[in-house]
C-alpha cells in the first residue's frame, strides 16, 4: 500500500508543471491541451518557452494594446448580449 501511495504522490508532483503550463497558456488565449502535452514531454523547456512567449507579448507595446482592445471588444459584446437577453 505504501508503494501505491508513493506512486500517487509522484504522479501528482510530476503533473504540476504540465497543469501549470496549460493553465498559463489558456489564460493567455493559447491551447491548454497543446501546452499540457508539451509540459509532459518537455516539462522545464515548455515552461520557459511559454514564459518567454508571455514576456514577449507583455513587453511589446503593440501586442499589449491589441490584447487590451480585444478585452474591450469582448466586454462590449457581453454587454450587448445581456441587453438583448433582457428585452
Amino acid at each position: 500500500m505504501l508503494f501505491v501511495d508513493m506512486l500517487f504522490v509522484m504522479a501528482v508532483a510530476i503533473s504540476f508543471i504540465p497543469i501549470l503550463t496549460g493553465y498559463c497558456a489558456h489564460s493567455r488565449g493559447r491551447s491548454f491541451w497543446l501546452w499540457f502535452a508539451l509540459g509532459w514531454l518537455l516539462p522545464l523547456a515548455s515552461f520557459f518557452l511559454l514564459f518567454a512567449l508571455i514576456a514577449r507579448d507583455e513587453l511589446n507595446p503593440g501586442r499589449r494594446l491589441l490584447g487590451e482592445a480585444r478585452q474591450i471588444l469582448r466586454e462590449a459584446e457581453e454587454k450587448e448580449k445581456a441587453v438583448k437577453s433582457q428585452k
